[in-house]
């Protein structure tokens, strides 16, 4: 099968169309033949060298962490689907290529609505917003969060998730166009970052209480407008560190305001971890995307053999919801 290997750890020229051989399929597992699949910060990251090929940090060496496809072999201990259906699901590794296995407990079906491209930009980036902003974050309707990288995949979905939650956001984003576009998706108050700071946007907005909760993609140089953004009891999640991971943090606010400082990430979790990430999302959210409440923002779709351009696009920032990879 054609899959993307990295040569070596470097920039966007080691990324390369190989031939690789078919993944075998375990009892529990699920051959999928991939019909699209997403782009994420963690094949970015992986490509540079940071996971390297540690096995505990997947199950593949073969980059991509979400799929959409159809069901072309079945495990042994497998129940519950056929060859020929149309699942989606996050998996360790692998999806960048024309075959990828999953265990069958973290498929979804495909609701009907939705093509394959739709389908591959919902597993990582909206399993990643519910565990941050609802499940970690506590956000319940009415509440308040601000939502840093809101054009971003994950960033995007959560404000999505926010506002189908009756919630109301104050939210990050660079130029007007992306602001606008994520107002149209829910947003509540939209905030230039390249001009206007963040802090005073969510004091103003929540008559000067503070936000329920943060989710957080940049790091160290947001982290104390992020706590002194947060109301008493505020919740700040930390989903990234796009801009390093050192920060001031003071103790006195985090004391006196009784703040508290969660992280995530998914890539590196344990299978039964991200297990249950996946039942949350799917016993809240998934039936939304099969009536139509709920719709992923997809930004590009490349073609597998344009990988390379697709890092090169993710990496400039300039993409405005989900970026796929389509594999004919």
């Amino acid at each position: 099968m054609r899959a993307i290997r990295f040569e070596n750890a470097g920039n966007a020229d080691v990324v390369k169309l190989m031939e690789e051989p078919i993944p075998q399929v375990r009892p529990h597992d699920l051959l999928i033949r991939v019909r699209a699949a997403g782009l994420n910060r963690a094949d970015i990251l992986q490509r540079q060298g940071f996971y390297g090929e540690r096995p505990d940090f997947g199950d593949s060496v073969i980059p991509g962490l979400e799929i959409a496809g159809e069901v072309v072999d079945v495990g042994t201990a497998t129940t519950g689907f056929r060859n020929g259906d149309r699942v989606m699901a996050i998996v360790g590794g692998g999806a960048h290529a024309e075959y990828a296995r999953v265990d069958s407990r973290m498929a979804m079906a495909v609701p009907d609505r939705l093509d394959f491209a739709a389908a591959a930009a919902i597993p990582e980036v909206f399993v990643t917003a519910h565990e941050a902003l609802i499940h970690l974050g506590k956000l319940t309707s009415g509440g308040w969060p601000l939502i840093h990288a809101a054009a971003g995949g994950v960033g995007s979905a959560a404000v999505i998730l926010a506002y189908a939650l009756g919630a109301k956001t104050v939210f990050t984003a660079s130029g007007q166009k992306r602001i606008e576009r994520v107002t149209e998706l829910g947003g509540t108050v939209g905030v230039d970052y390249r001009k206007h700071n963040f802090l005073d946007a969510a004091l103003d907005a929540t008559d000067h209480r503070g936000v329920d909760v943060a989710v957080d993609f940049i790091g160290g140089p947001y982290l104390d407008r992020n706590l002194r953004a947060l109301a008493p009891g505020g919740r700040l999640i930390q989903v990234g560190t796009l801009q390093g991971g050192e920060g001031q943090l003071s103790l006195d606010l985090l004391l006196h305001n009784h703040l508290r400082v969660i992280g995530t990430v998914m890539k590196s979790r344990s299978f039964d971890e991200k297990l249950a990430m996946t039942n949350r999302f799917r016993e809240r959210w998934l039936s939304a995307f099969a009536t139509g409440q709920l719709a992923p923002l997809i930004d590009r779709v490349f073609p597998l053999a344009q990988a390379a351009e697709a890092h090169r696009y993710m990496e400039a920032s300039g993409n405005l919801g989900k970026i796929v990879l389509a594999i004919d």
